[in-house]
């Protein structure tokens, strides 16, 4: 093969490659993330900006919530349920461990209560009585969260319970997680009111967000954070600066600081490659 040849079938393959990857060569990653799993989308374009290891299998953890909560936000705005109803708060949900509203002592809670539990202090007790409460049981209620990931073009998912706290069969993808995320904020844009909170008292208890970007980085509102020891630590994180809205799906850090970190550089590299300056938009206040 000569070489006018050769150079233009390279030129092809590089073309081909280019719509293959869905025009993504020029979003190669300018940073490296410790996560094993991340993905990174200007969410008002719809163009994805990086990408690693997207479709790579994982436990969803508390990200699962957000289907969760997707469900309930979704049964208000058809008058199926209202936020004042009393949702009455079994012993299964009382006993459910891991991240709690310590519901033990009660018997009935408003069902808003239990929303910003779930969104904001990532409550499994809470996750279990609205289970419940919408779809009648748990198992009802799962099949409920799998047909609508499946609705959602959620391919490579599958749900075992409504808290994300380890369960045999249950898995996700960073891709997957992004899609729910994008139609979750689509939706129900209003929730974000909720998970910009960065702490929420119930019972004479506060507890803080673990989503530690609210409050450091300006322009994050949301969305939600997960752990399991078996995946790591997951974090999916939103930002709006002006008309541009970037959602970063973090998934398998080590612990909570490099979660933070590499999501925080995340978001400041796509402000940077929307706005095509080589200076990061995104502002980042001291840590006192």
């Amino acid at each position: 093969m000569n070489m006018r040849k050769f150079a233009s079938c390279l030129c092809i393959f590089v073309v081909a490659l280019f719509f293959f990857f869905d025009g993504q060569l020029s979003a190669a990653p300018r940073i490296k993330l410790k996560a094993k799993s991340a993905i990174l989308i200007n969410d008002t374009s719809g163009k994805v900006l990086y990408a690693k290891n997207p479709d790579r299998p994982m436990q969803p953890a508390s990200l699962t919530k957000i289907l969760s909560l997707y469900l309930v936000h979704e049964a208000i705005a058809q008058e199926k349920i209202n936020p004042a109803d009393r949702v009455k708060i079994s012993v299964d949900a009382q006993i459910t461990g891991g991240s709690s509203m310590y519901l033990v002592d009660q018997t009935e809670v408003v069902l808003d209560d239990l929303i910003k539990g779930i969104a904001v202090v990532s409550a499994n007790d809470a996750s279990v009585a609205v289970a419940e409460y919408l779809g009648g049981s748990i198992d009802s209620f799962v099949k409920m969260m799998n047909t609508k990931a499946k609705a959602l073009n959620m391919k490579r998912s599958h749900f075992v319970n409504p808290n994300g706290l380890p369960a045999k069969g249950q898995v996700t993808t960073a891709r997957d997680i992004l899609k729910l995320s994008r139609a979750y904020i689509r939706d129900f844009p209003e929730a974000l009111q909720i998970h910009s909170m960065q702490d929420y008292t119930f019972a004479s208890i506060t507890q803080r967000n673990s989503n530690s970007l609210l409050g450091q980085c300006e322009d994050v509102d949301g969305l939600k954070t997960g752990f399991v020891r078996a995946a790591g630590f997951h974090l999916v994180a939103t930002a709006k600066r002006g008309d541009t809205r970037l959602i970063a799906v973090v998934m398998g850090e080590k612990n909570p600081g490099i979660r933070t970190r590499d999501t925080t550089r995340l978001l400041e590299e796509g402000f940077r490659m929307v706005a095509g300056k080589g200076k990061a938009s995104v502002s980042i206040k001291n840590r006192s």
